[in-house]
């Protein structure tokens, strides 16, 4: 993909912004809490970060919900998380819709409920003349799997011939990801102050800014989501290249 802002110039409004919404568990933990009590208060920083986003005028959103490696927890815990997100569906589609905005989701739904599926890809066929903001949800998601799905695609091309390998390239490597037709995330962020990315967008944040905030996602708000802007505002994005202050 290509980036959203030409090197060595000065960014200012990032068109898709990536969020990694951690610290629910340890949010609840201090407040002697059960986990899903702080998944519960998280999903309150969604729809605050839906908001912004749309206020601030950025086009893409993607939210990590639910990682592959997620599964691993206690199965008390992931069986709200799904309970959880069947809520929000329900609940939040028609005022989403009505926003404007379009649901899009990537990773391996085959492992999630039947209903879930179902609940998906009706928010999908619903909303997906939107135009004003696109919410990625990243659900049973890792990238290692992303990327390994992809090669799995360009074999699959090659043995029949429809690949010559002379014809690999990034770009035709990005066409095989979930997100072929998403611009690249122009700023990535991740709470609870943890500095890591976490098998989240591999490929797709090769040059993405990124901005570690040290609060917990359930007090994440619209005032955290405009500082990370004005970090990145304040950033000059230069791909390998040199400085634009630099002569010679």
């Amino acid at each position: 993909m290509l980036p959203s802002t030409a090197p060595g110039t000065p960014s200012s409004l990032p068109v898709h912004v990536a969020i990694i919404m951690d610290g629910n568990r340890r949010w609840a933990r201090a407040r002697g809490m059960p986990a899903v009590m702080g998944h519960r208060r998280g999903a309150d920083s969604v729809r605050r970060a839906i908001r912004a986003a749309v206020r601030e005028g950025v086009r893409y959103l993607t939210l990590f919900a639910f990682s592959s490696e997620n599964w691993r927890r206690p199965a008390f815990e992931v069986g709200e998380l799904m309970n959880l997100l069947r809520f929000y569906l329900r609940k939040e589609l028609s005022e989403l819709h009505k926003e404007g905005v379009r649901i899009r989701v990537i990773g391996d739904r085959t492992r999630l409920a039947n209903d879930i599926q179902l609940m998906l890809a009706e928010a999908e066929a619903l909303t997906a003349s939107n135009d004003r903001l696109d919410l990625i949800l990243a659900l049973n998601y890792g990238s290692r799997w992303e990327i390994t799905e992809a090669v799995r695609r360009m074999v699959d091309d090659a043995r029949a011939g429809r690949l010559e390998s002379g014809a690999v390239d990034e770009d035709l490597i990005s066409r095989h990801l979930s997100t072929f037709d998403i611009p690249d995330p122009d700023l990535l962020i991740r709470t609870s102050g943890e500095q890591r990315i976490s098998n989240f967008l591999l490929w797709q944040l090769a040059y993405t800014e990124i901005v570690f905030l040290d609060v917990a996602w359930p007090d994440f708000d619209e005032q955290h989501f405009r500082a990370a802007l004005l970090e990145f505002a304040r950033r000059e994005r230069r791909y390998g290249a040199s400085s634009s202050a630099q002569v010679g």
